[in-house]
């Protein structure tokens, strides 16, 4: 996600037109804002391209507005825009519109997707390694939109960039007979009360997946680009929401993890530079590989505990159908160090968290199970979940 302020309109897609209705007028003596939508994305997994086309954002100031009750805004674009989720990495973000709206707190919005109709696919998949693109099944996208509830506030006489943050990794989810389903993971971040992490991985591992997380979740993630680049430009200011920790996984290296990093609104917190760019030794990857119950709708995080917290390391949805699920970690300890305002960071092996994870099956109803898993010995199946 290549460098940006919060100040940032311009996106890798042009603005497109729109037309604003329902409540978001406002007569003479009623003060307003406007709302700048934009899109952006996080890692896909086993994915050269997820395509969605997106028709319309609806803005309430309810969290439990329905679909058709009143106070609604909608941003409705012209022609609906198909977008490359996995072009909008490192700051790059697609323009969606903007709108008048009343000054005030708004509370939920809704990404309205249009729908695959016969031959036109408007929204897929691309598997890494192929050229097809399969159609994407978007059931409730369709209908009502992708809800996502997030706070925020709109001033008199001001524009507020909203940033929608859409996880394609943990969004896609495979069906029994090969096809694949939308499962939405979104998020919703103002800008006026966000600031930026930035840093470099060395060359070698460009195309590094880095989370930027909070008590073991990933809040947001992004690729390190071809000269090692990376950066987070929409994290909420820690003087509200806490600090983050960097989280870097890389296929056949060690994971690498920088704790307590600070992000200030407006200001970008550097963990590392291209001159003294973090360095990954190699690593053995084993598989963890097992079943849920196909109706928990599960998802699953491989979680890795150190001296200093437990940190997300890879993710997977679990088959919609079989209830199967795989993921690739890495057997050597992981290297951790603490942001303190110097740079370098120094990175140390935890040798006792070497291959040493817990699985955790969240199921769609809130269930939750884990169980610890040990991959030095090497690759582990059968490890289920029933809910």
């Amino acid at each position: 996600m290549n460098g940006m302020r919060k100040t940032l309109i311009v996106a890798m897609f042009a603005s497109v037109a729109l037309a604003a209705c329902g409540g978001g007028g406002g007569g003479a003596s009623t003060p307003t804002g406007t709302v700048n939508v934009q899109m952006t994305d996080a890692p896909s997994c086993g994915f050269d391209h997820v395509y969605v086309t997106v028709s319309q954002v609806r803005i309430n100031a309810s969290s439990s507005a329905g679909d058709n009750d009143s106070g609604w805004t909608n941003i409705t674009l012209a022609t609906p825009q198909k977008v490359d989720l996995l072009s909008l990495t490192n700051g790059t973000m697609a323009t969606l519109g903007q709108a008048t709206l009343p000054a005030g707190q708004y509370q939920q919005v809704r990404l309205v997707l249009a729908q695959n109709q016969g031959n036109a696919v408007t929204n897929s998949v691309v598997v890494s390694g192929t050229t097809n693109e399969l159609p994407l099944a978007t059931p409730s996208a369709t209908q009502s939109g992708l809800k996502i509830i997030r706070p925020f506030d709109v001033a008199a006489n001001s524009t507020v960039d909203l940033v929608l943050d859409f996880n394609a990794c943990k969004s896609v989810v495979q069906q029994g007979n090969g096809s694949y389903a939308l499962k939405p993971v979104i998020t919703a971040t103002p800008t006026t009360v966000s600031g930026v992490i930035d840093g470099y991985v060395a060359a070698a591992e460009a195309g590094a997946t880095v989370y930027a997380e909070q008590n073991g979740k990933v809040v947001s993630g992004t690729v390190a680009d071809g000269t090692g680049h990376f950066v987070f430009s929409t994290l909420v200011q820690s003087s509200t929401n806490g600090n983050y920790d960097i989280v870097i996984a890389q296929p056949n290296e060690t994971t690498g993890i920088i704790t307590s990093v600070p992000v200030v609104v407006g200001a970008t917190t550097h963990v590392s530079t291209a001159g003294q760019p973090i360095t990954l030794p190699a690593s053995t990857m084993n598989m963890v590989s097992g079943t849920v119950t196909a109706s928990a709708d599960a998802s699953l995080r491989a979680l890795q505990t150190t001296s200093s917290g437990t940190y997300e390391i890879a993710s997977a949805n679990a088959n919609l159908d079989t209830g199967a699920y795989t993921t690739s970690l890495p057997v050597a300890a992981p290297m951790v160090g603490a942001y303190n305002g110097t740079l370098p960071v120094g990175l140390s092996a935890q040798a006792t968290s070497a291959g040493q994870y817990t699985i955790e099956a969240d199921a769609a109803s809130g269930a939750t199970q884990s169980t610890a898993v040990n991959i030095t010995g090497g690759s582990r199946t059968n490890v289920n979940f029933t809910f």
